[in-house]
Parts: C-alpha cells; structure tokens; sequence
C-alpha cells in the first residue's frame, strides 16, 4: 500500500480546515470572544477609566475580526456593538464622532443581512437613534428608531434585548404603558446560560427600568 506524502497531508489538512462549515465555526466562535468580552467590560470590570482601556483593546480585536472576515454582517455588528459602548462611556467631546462611526458599522452590517443575529443590527441601529440628540447636535431621530426596534422586535418577539430596548424607547417617548409591558415581557425572555454575563446584567437594567416607570 502506498503511503501518502507528508507534505500532501499537510495540504489536504489545510483544505478541510479552509471548508465553509469549518470557517463559519472559527467565525462564530471569534464573534462569540467579542461578544462575551464586551458583557464583561458593560456588566463586570469596575472603574470607568479600567472599561475604557478595556473597551479600546476590545474595539481593535473587533476590527482585526472584521478584516479576517470582510462581507461578513456579524463580525461588523459587533464592531459597531463595541463602538457603540465606547461612544456611551467617552467624553463629551469623543462621544458624537464614537456614535457615528458605530452607526457606519451597523449600517454597514444591516444592508448585508437585515436579519443578522436575529434583528440585532436592526435593534443597535435603532438605540443609536433614539439614545443620539438630535439635529443640530447630532442625528437622532425618534421615528427611525421605533421603525427599526420594531423590526427587531418581530425578528425575536420573546428576546430579552428587543424587548428591553423597545420598553426603553417607549419610556423615552413618554408611554410609560407600553415600557412597563414590554420591560414585563424582557424579564420573561428565556435565560442564556451560554452568556450569563449578559443575561444578568440586563435583566437588571430591565429592573431598574422598571423601578424608574413605577
């Protein structure tokens, strides 16, 4: 019997380990990285200057991500996610260019799957929207922000994001009503034991959303 060549081995390895299920796996698992270090950073790392530095190191293994995977909506979601949390906790002076940047990504991740992550572009796309001031500051526009929380929303009814973020929209816009009842169904969302970070530390946004509608 003949025996392969070693070197061949080599290549036939380096085909399987190029075949699309394979690399949609290694992209998931990345995407997943990033995901659960952002939770870490939102809900865990205390000190605001600590979360800075650690949202930093974070936004540039989101973009080394996103140039591993060009055309790709989840890595960019995730890249404007991260971008997202940098322009909340900057300064007043970083904050509105941090905004934009994260509304590119995001946009840029919804023309190429509006239903990525189950309407998770849709839903960043609309917080942007409705949590930015408006003009002359800057690009708020509470009419698009419930068009695309609602889209999300219908994307995953019973999420536990969709449902927190259209709650707190609606507390925005002053229907103190529908926030209680959307906040109500968020805390009935189905736990995430795969991302416990994330789960409690927004179903405690969820409570104290709630304690603020009375």
């Amino acid at each position: 019997m003949k025996i392969l060549n070693p070197r061949k081995l080599v290549i036939i390895a380096a085909l399987f380990a190029a075949t699309p299920g394979t690399a949609f796996a290694a992209m998931s698992d990345e995407v997943q990285a990033i995901n659960d270090g952002w939770a870490h950073i939102a809900y865990e790392v205390k000190g605001s200057s600590t979360q800075t530095k650690a949202l930093d190191k974070l936004a540039r293994d989101a973009a080394a991500l996103v140039a591993r995977y060009p055309g790709k909506a989840e890595p960019l979601l995730w890249q404007g996610i991260v971008t997202s949390e940098q322009a909340n906790r900057a300064n007043f002076f970083h904050q509105l260019g941090l905004a934009k940047k994260a509304r590119a990504l995001l946009a840029k991740a919804y023309a190429i799957d509006p239903k990525v992550a189950r309407g998770g572009a849709a839903m960043s796309l609309g917080v942007l929207y409705y949590k930015v001031p408006g003009s002359p500051i800057g690009f708020g526009d509470s009419e698009k922000a419930g068009q695309l929380l609602k889209e999300a929303l219908a994307l995953d009814p019973n999420g536990l994001d969709a449902n927190y973020f259209y709650a707190d929209y609606l507390y925005d816009q002053g229907n103190k009503a529908g926030a209680r009842s959307y906040a109500q169904k968020a805390l009935h969302a189905a736990h995430d034991p795969s991302r416990p970070a994330w789960d409690v530390g927004r179903r405690r946004e969820v409570r104290a959303l709630l304690a603020k509608i009375g």
